[in-house]
């Protein structure tokens, strides 16, 4: 049991590494011998945990998805109409305590365009995290016109699409700008879309 627990604890610190390193310089960027010496680990161990490097990066977005889906748990948890909680996560998204904003720390924003091109594999994990976090979108404003803080002439899937979308490209220009100002922009878009039924 106790070489069971070392070895998660070995394959964790590997991914933990990894996704630092991932989130500053992109999955290609990330070179094998690297990310070894980063975790202090041996190449022999590396193949242990980890068939290839496409391996890891499946097994770095799995656990990336399963982690934002608990943070999602505890955003979209939190008390208030759906439109308060709607602002709550996309409040997040500029700023998340210790745990970096959702903007900085997404690795939608740093590897979309890349993995699509790279491996399939990988862009179904990530797609598939996409796909989760707008149904939770969607069926949080579903909730908020049933509460009446939304207007019920929502559509809600296609409005959780199209702020999702408006917070990503907000995202990929403040990264590319190294300025906050199009996530900023992108709340002020997004508090009119709630209050203003059919904007986007």
């Amino acid at each position: 049991m106790a070489t069971r627990k070392k070895s998660d604890l070995t394959r964790n610190h590997i991914l933990e590494i990894g996704r630092e390193l991932v989130l500053r310089k992109g999955f290609g960027g990330v070179g094998l011998k690297e990310l070894l010496d980063q975790s202090a680990v041996p190449k022999g161990s590396f193949y242990y945990y980890f068939a290839s490097k496409e391996a890891f990066g499946c097994a770095l977005l799995k656990e990336y998805c399963a982690d934002y889906a608990q943070r999602l748990d505890t955003l979209f948890g939190w008390k208030g109409t759906g439109r308060q909680r709607l602002m709550h996560y996309w409040n997040a998204w500029l700023a998340d305590g210790n745990a970096g904003s959702l903007a900085e720390r997404c690795l939608v924003v740093k590897l979309a365009a890349e993995i699509s091109d790279l491996s399939e594999s990988m862009r179904v994990i990530l797609l598939g995290g996409v796909d989760d976090l707008l149904r939770r979108i969607a069926t949080t404003l579903t909730e908020g016109r049933e509460d009446g803080s939304i207007a019920p002439s929502c559509v809600p899937e296609k409005m959780a699409r199209s702020l999702y979308s408006l917070w990503l490209g907000a995202a990929i220009l403040a990264k590319l700008g190294k300025d906050k100002t199009p996530l900023d922009q992108a709340m002020l878009a997004t508090e009119q879309a709630l209050s203003a039924p059919g904007s986007l």
